[in-house]
């Protein structure tokens, strides 16, 4: 008698939720989504055929919300291998597919493990960890189009080593690949300007970070997510993810410094939305939650913010706003409080302070400060500090006739600028 083939899994799981066929069962998932708030997904026959294939495609993460609830098991349970597999290997094809949606929704975790012939020792767990700690010390200092396969190939192995290990270093390594996808993700929305790559990435590290159980770094992951639809002008996308963040800090015992910094990221996304009045009263909460302070320690990957940052938060709000004297006195602050290690963030508040020099008519001034923010990307290159010199530029067109105004753009259109700002 020959053997079962393709999915059997999914094609017992479907028999036995009474689904005969495998339109049936893609009827059923298309009215259940509906019934689930899920819009626009169509769920069609041919899907359900590559599901119940020998080699299944790991479905959207709305096809596994649907698939889950509908029969009433976990997709491990269903046949299907998730984004780390159970063989090791993770191919850059199974990254693509990975990059285009293969996580799963906010906060779901994956079911069961498989059983695995590797069991790794547990200094696997403290060894990956230590990797990751070194990439997120080199992300200050080394250039991202550099770093950046090295994070994802880091990933790779994280998604490998994850199926081969159980209990404390499973966490272990879980949490260190969430923070690694984390890293990656940062570097692609704010040094390489990839807010779509960076969205996808992202999920990655929402996924492993459930998988670590840690809410906390849940949170921050989710935070992140929201400077996406904030920086693009959509105020209810980021505020709808500003929301799920702070409610994953609330599960864990979040500082001062991290509450803080989830009002700043909240107003930075006010900002771009328009909304610079709501966007100063969250910087003041964060002001008054850093004078407070409590008991927590933050984690110690958050290295992304400082009450420096705060002010350079401050300042670019308040300048959007129409508040010079005041923008200029907050940036002239976190210029001075800056610390080493901070270089990327300088280029930024030296960009902030040129915009507010260019909005005084002050050309000289602005094309200074203009001036040493290039000097700070040519040895550390920052895309979103780039971006602010770029705006200044747009915003001394009145001046463009006068002497400094065409040394700034020679420096912006000189060789090394314009092939270095291609080449990243």
């Amino acid at each position: 008698m020959p053997r079962p083939t393709g999915n059997v899994r999914l094609k017992a799981a479907r028999v036995a939720a009474g689904f005969n066929s495998q339109q049936d069962l893609a009827d059923a998932l298309t009215e259940h989504a509906k019934g689930m708030g899920i819009r626009g997904l169509s769920v069609g026959v041919r899907q359900v055929r590559r599901w119940e294939s020998d080699n299944p495609p790991w479905p959207q993460p709305d096809c596994q919300r649907v698939l889950v609830h509908l029969l009433g098991q976990n997709m491990e349970s269903l046949g299907f291998t998730p984004p780390w597999g159970s063989d090791g290997a993770t191919p850059d094809p199974v990254r693509r597919t990975l990059r285009a949606g293969g996580a799963a929704a906010l906060g779901l975790t994956l079911g069961p493990r498989s059983a695995t012939a590797v069991t790794q020792p547990a200094t696997a767990g403290t060894d990956f960890e230590a990797v990751t700690r070194s990439h997120r010390r080199l992300y200050w200092s080394v250039a991202p189009t550099r770093l950046h396969p090295a994070v994802l190939a880091h990933a790779t192995l994280g998604c490998a080593l994850l199926p081969e290990t159980s209990d404390t270093t499973r966490r272990t390594v879980a949490a260190a690949l969430a923070e690694t996808y984390l890293l990656a993700g940062r570097i692609e929305f704010f040094d390489l300007s990839e807010p779509t790559t960076a969205h996808d990435t992202l999920l990655l590290a929402l996924q492993a970070a459930g998988e670590a159980d840690d809410s906390l770094l849940g949170s921050a992951i989710i935070a992140h997510m929201a400077f996406i639809p904030g920086w693009a002008g959509d105020q209810d996308g980021a505020q709808e993810r500003m929301i799920a963040a702070r409610t994953y800090a609330r599960r864990a015992p979040a500082s001062a410094e991290f509450l803080a910094w989830l009002d700043a990221v909240e107003a930075e996304c006010e900002t771009r939305c328009g909304d610079t009045r709501t966007a100063l009263h969250l910087i003041n909460h964060a002001e008054d939650i850093l004078k407070d302070g409590n008991e927590h320690a933050s984690p110690p990957w958050m290295d992304w913010f400082s009450p420096a940052r705060l002010a350079a938060f401050k300042g670019n709000t308040q300048l959007l706003a129409g508040h010079l004297p005041q923008a200029r006195a907050a940036l002239l602050q976190a210029l001075e409080s800056m610390t080493q290690g901070e270089e990327k963030q300088r280029t930024v508040v030296y960009g902030d302070l040129a915009a507010v020099e260019a909005a005084s008519s002050n050309p000289q001034a602005a094309c200074d400060y203009a001036g040493k923010a290039l000097d700070q990307l040519a040895l550390t290159w920052y895309a979103t500090g780039m971006d602010r010199v770029r705006e200044v530029r747009r915003a001394l067109t009145p001046h463009q006739h006068e002497s400094c105004v065409r040394d700034l753009d020679d420096r912006l259109y000189d060789w090394s600028t314009t092939l270095s700002a291609l080449r990243r």
